[in-house]
């Protein structure tokens, strides 16, 4: 502990609020919540823990507090700073899970849609369904059910559901409001877990079509029946009614956390979610941090009812959620909660040993480098490369990896403005000193490495840069290349000399894939350059052809290659007056002779 914390530790105060640690740049890297400020803050720097809170602990140089009336205030301040700080050691959930609904739409005459987004414009959303295949089974079914809009937009003429009878026109019938509302209203029902009505009612209809020897819509009636049992009665029945309830079970193992969301719709278990994060508070505290920010992403709706594990505050999540909310001590609820807690173990136990894996190659990776360096361990690291052929269409680009990992959103390219083509030096400090004015006025986080693709020399232009110039102390390693263009030394220090990884360690490993990245990362973007530079190159020139006549060429012949060969009537067709198509015809045709010579 520095001096600063050990004076805030003893002013902390007994009420409920949250707290906030920041790294030696100022930036808040955690966000919690707590009934007693001053008991959860101080237990951060007291006592043992375990090697990945150990971690946070030692990136923590000052904390701010904010006092709250209420611990479901603390919540919802909580969930407000993790949303607006982005804190790199809290849950956040980013995955890129969604889910199929069927929604009903907010028109004058709606219809029956799939969507994986979940929307506040008034239409009616039923679901989530397992898989998109279940869904497109259900709507399908009402389809042949219920004769509402099928199409996007109305068209002028019927159509061939309307023809079927799967459609009562709209688009050429008036449709009166209050039978196009009844229709809605019962498929609302079907969804809502109404089908078995639906089901008898068809009977009923298919029974009567028989007695009047209507064979064939009898057995229309028969053939939706089978549908409703084959989609809508397949899986087993979990409950005995048909509320929509979300159940959460969670398991902890070695500072890991996982939180099984079991979907129970209509009495079905359909579909479960599983997330798994590194814990860093007391596992109920954080349990209502993730159901705040489940039911804060818009494709999970509310449902009627939550059912959650014992030890859980029921309360705060009722009043943050304005939902039913249980916590079940017997019976079929309690063996759900029970069977999603066994779930979440499982997981964790299949999930703990990549997670540990994964772990080592990347911030264990980290610390091994710190420790070979004999530096702070680089969790936010920076690498440079330059990237030209011969001299030719020069750029340079940047790419940032935070905790081990690819930190894609802070990748950078870079044509060089004032070096000269062919001073890679020249390019290295530009590039260099662009990056950090720049971190310097926007206040962005300064890297505790920064890796340079090359040797001596364009180490020491950056250190010139970073050091002599901008008055920054941020370590400059280099990475040479042995013959075979692959990572062989990393380079560091004052006189440079290279530092012993061996080959197999897992430092090795993460300069090797930030130096296999950043190349990649230049050499596209040259390429890129390069095609578009000899693109438009082969096109410039043309006599009497400016920009709208060169697109219009492109659009029309699809590659400059067809345009080189292209006739004087083809070039005609493709909107060039005829004297100018005969110069444009001519002029590769005289660029093609002086190729051959």
């Amino acid at each position: 502990m520095n001096e600063l914390i050990e004076q805030k530790l003893s002013i902390l105060p007994d009420y409920s609020g949250c707290y906030m640690m920041k790294d030696r740049q100022g930036t808040i890297i955690y966000v919690g919540k707590a009934k007693v400020l001053k008991q959860r803050v101080r237990s951060y720097f007291t006592g043992t823990h375990d090697a990945k809170t150990q971690r946070l602990v030692g990136e923590i140089v000052d904390f701010e507090t904010i006092i709250t009336s209420s611990n479901i205030e603390a919540l919802i301040l909580e969930l407000n700073l993790i949303k607006q700080y982005d804190p790199k050691y809290n849950i956040m959930l980013k995955d890129d899970k969604t889910y199929p609904y069927l929604k009903i739409t907010a028109e004058r005459h709606p219809k029956l849609i799939i969507t994986r987004q979940v929307k506040k414009d008034k239409g009616k959303y039923f679901g989530p369904y397992p898989n998109s295949f279940a869904a497109n089974e259900t709507k399908k079914l009402l389809d042949r059910i219920y004769p509402y809009r099928k199409c996007h937009t109305l068209p002028d003429r019927v159509c061939l559901y309307y023809h079927l009878g799967q459609c009562l026109g709209p688009c050429v019938n008036d449709v009166s409001q209050e039978t196009y509302k009844e229709m809605i209203d019962n498929i609302s029902r079907f969804l809502n877990g109404g089908y078995k009505n639906v089901k008898n009612e068809l009977l009923v209809k298919m029974l009567a079509a028989s007695e009047e020897l209507e064979f064939e819509r009898a057995q229309e009636y028969r053939d939706q029946i089978i549908n409703i049992e084959k989609i809508m009665e397949k899986q087993t029945i979990t409950m005995n009614d048909f509320t929509d309830r979300d159940v959460f079970g969670y398991a902890v193992e070695n500072g890991w956390m996982c939180v099984q969301v079991f979907f129970v719709r209509q009495g079905k278990l359909i579909e479960r979610d599983v997330s798994i994060f590194p814990l860093y508070q007391e596992p109920e505290e954080v349990l209502l941090t993730f159901i705040g920010q489940f039911y804060s992403k818009s494709e999970h709706l509310k449902p009627q009812e939550i059912l959650l594990p014992s030890g859980i505050d029921a309360e705060i999540i009722r009043q943050l959620l304005e939902v039913n909310v249980f916590i079940p001590q017997r019976g079929k609820k309690k063996d759900l909660v029970n069977l999603s807690i066994k779930n979440a173990e499982i997981s964790l136990n299949e999930k703990f040993l990549l997670i540990e894996r994964q772990e080592s190659k990347t911030i264990g990776a980290c610390e091994d480098l710190g420790e070979a360096m004999n530096i702070t361990i680089p969790l936010r690291i920076e690498a440079f490369d330059n990237s030209h052929t011969y001299g030719a269409d020069p750029v340079s680009a940047m790419v940032s990896f935070v905790d081990g990992k690819p930190n894609r959103k802070d990748y950078r390219k870079y044509m060089t403005k004032t070096a000269a083509a062919h001073d890679d030096y020249g390019a290295m400090r530009e590039v260099v000193r662009r990056r950090y004015i720049r971190v310097l006025n926007e206040n962005l986080p300064l890297p505790d490495l920064i890796v340079i693709d090359g040797g001596k020399g364009h180490m020491e232009v950056a250190r010139e840069v970073i050091e002599d110039e901008l008055g920054l102390s941020i370590p400059i390693a280099g990475l040479a290349k042995d013959d075979k263009h692959q990572t062989s030394q990393l380079l560091y220090g004052n006189p440079v000399e290279a530092i012993p990884l061996k080959s197999t360690s897992e430092a090795f490993y993460l300069l090797q894939r930030i130096q296999d990245e950043v190349h990649r990362f230049a050499i596209t973007f040259h390429r890129q350059r390069r095609g578009t530079n000899s693109f438009t190159s082969a096109l410039d020139g043309l006599p009497g052809v400016g920009p709208k006549r060169k697109k219009n060429l492109l659009k029309y012949f699809k590659t400059v290659k067809a345009i080189q060969e292209a006739s004087i009537e083809e070039l005609q067709k493709a909107g060039l007056p005829a004297a100018i198509a005969v110069s444009v015809a001519e002029h590769f045709k005289a660029q093609e002779l002086l190729e051959k010579k």
